[in-house]
């Protein structure tokens, strides 16, 4: 049996996997998205994109559509544990200092629609049954809709879930904390007195009972409703274990006094709040990315957004090392600038679990008091808004000279061009996944000329939002590698790779 061959195989088409796919095919590197279902998952899942997701989104001229298919519902600011203080994203000069309710598959929907723009294609009902690999490259067994085939590729990354059938196949231990918890979401058809409203802050949207009842409802553009709901018998119930009418209808009895129903189910699953993380995200020429890499509650609303982000990150990367412009060892930087961000986002789910828990002893009504007025200083509420939103992250960046912005995200600053030309913001730039480097005072940058096949460099003049910095070189995914100062040549080789080395490709 032939094999197709790709540049990349890419296992599962959810968040991660499309948005890795689309980077790929942005960079002109041949990818085929491999998906076990017959079309995209309908039920909204997970339904917030966070504010520097949406700043990513933007740097690929994606964020439009992704607003237009927004849920139209003005969350007031972001939140820890479902507290009642409003976390001010705005505090961190973005654009976006709010979540973006979007249910998961709307944005899947734009990414899938960006990636077959591209040429790009996803494979579905095709099910990855084995995986072998060697020093060039990975091949897998499907099965199809018309039968087994088998394809090549010269890496693999497992975008397949919390149940990954890659993490499987290959034997990658996931160490971590089993649950503890259970709960599910489903979207339905509710009666009677339900909250509409387009305002507020979701701490009003949570309601709890003695007996340890949890619901959430928040209105879906549909006309349905999500439901997060717990209780008794959603703790006891199995995992593969359809969600019942009466299941629901008890937990919006004890939450809500009958004064809520339900009339139909349309999609609903389950989750627990495990907490598990692979020790490596990179075996071989096998990779991992999104929920196969980590898994852990949905409290706070991270789980997408930190799978996304992980595509952004390596997804530029592994371009770069398939079109010949620099060595693997830029793959290294992937396990060390994610493997952290993804760990920390675990313990924080974690506590989160302890607060929003039914606990009403132990001291935990005491702690949700003391982090509530904790949260009430600006500080405090500053540092926290910056982990949620995912807008706090600074890279290592070891052969630049120190600045401030250095290894922080880019800011989306007003940029004038000269010439006539009307005013463009630092995201237009963005739009081809080449990194930029942006000369704000005509900088003496003549040597980044043997880098031109890789980036783009722009003169220009910062109208509002000064970055302070003569130049600075941002990478593909919006992190700042260079601010001014000595060491501009070892930058771009460590990012971008050699001078004047080309590929068997560049990347626009």
């Amino acid at each position: 049996m032939n094999a197709q061959v790709t540049g990349v195989i890419v296992v599962g088409a959810g968040g991660a996997g499309l948005t890795l796919a689309t980077e790929l095919a942005l960079a002109g590197v041949p990818a085929v998205v491999l998906d076990r279902l017959p079309g995209r998952n309908l039920q909204s899942r997970a339904g917030a994109i966070q504010p520097r997701t949406a700043e990513m989104l933007a740097l690929r001229g994606l964020l439009d559509d992704t607003l237009g298919r927004s849920i139209d519902y003005r969350l007031v600011g972001g939140h820890f544990a479902g507290l009642p203080v409003p976390l001010d994203y705005a505090a961190w000069d973005t654009r976006y200092p709010h979540p973006v309710l979007l249910p998961q598959d709307q944005l899947e929907a734009v990414l899938e629609d960006r990636l077959a723009e591209l040429g790009g294609q996803v494979l579905r009902e095709h099910r990855l049954t084995g995986l072998r690999q060697d020093a060039d490259g990975v091949t897998v067994t499907v099965t199809a809709p018309d039968g087994d085939r088998t394809l090549r590729g010269r890496y693999l990354v497992a975008c397949d879930g919390a149940h990954s059938s890659v993490r499987k196949i290959i034997g990658a231990a996931f160490p971590g904390e089993a649950a503890t918890a259970r709960m599910a979401t489903a979207d339905l058809v509710l009666t009677g007195d339900v909250d509409d409203s387009t305002t507020g802050h979701i701490s009003s949207r949570i309601h709890t009972s003695p007996q340890g009842h949890f619901a959430m409802i928040t209105p879906l553009a549909t006309g349905l409703h999500k439901l997060i709901l717990s209780g008794p018998r959603t703790m006891a119930a199995e995992r593969d274990a359809p969600v019942t009418t009466e299941e629901v209808r008890e937990v919006l009895q004890a939450t809500h006094g009958g004064k809520v129903d339900v009339a139909e189910i349309r999609y609903a699953s389950r989750f627990s709040n495990a907490s598990r993380q692979l020790e490596q995200y990179r075996h071989g020429r096998v990779l991992f990315a999104g929920d196969s890499a980590h898994i852990h509650s949905p409290a706070g609303g991270q789980g997408l957004n930190l799978g996304v982000q992980d595509a952004f990150n390596l997804g530029w990367k592994l371009a770069a090392v398939l079109r010949g412009e620099v060595g693997e060892e830029l793959l290294d930087t992937y396990q060390a600038e994610r493997h952290p961000v993804a760990a920390r986002v675990l313990a924080l789910t974690r506590a989160q679990g302890v607060v929003m828990g039914p606990q009403r002893d132990g001291g935990v009504p005491e702690l949700r008091d003391v982090l509530t007025d904790l949260l009430r200083l600006p500080d405090a509420n500053r540092y926290m808004a910056g982990v949620m939103a995912g807008l706090d992250l600074c890279l290592p960046s070891p052969d630049a000279a120190p600045h401030p912005l250095l290894g922080l995200r880019m800011p989306d600053v007003d940029l004038d061009l000269g010439d006539g030309e009307p005013p463009v913001r630092f995201s237009d730039l963005t739009r081809t996944g080449r990194g930029v480097l942006l000369d704000l005072a005509e900088a003496p940058l003549a040597a980044a000329a043997a880098w031109s096949d890789r980036i783009t460099r722009v003169r220009a003049r910062a109208i509002s939002g000064s970055p302070d910095a003569e130049a600075v070189l941002v990478r593909p995914d919006g992190y700042v590698c260079w601010a001014g100062g000595a060491g501009l040549a070892e930058t771009l080789t460590r990012w971008f790779g050699p001078a004047g080395r080309a590929g068997d490709g560049t990347s626009g």
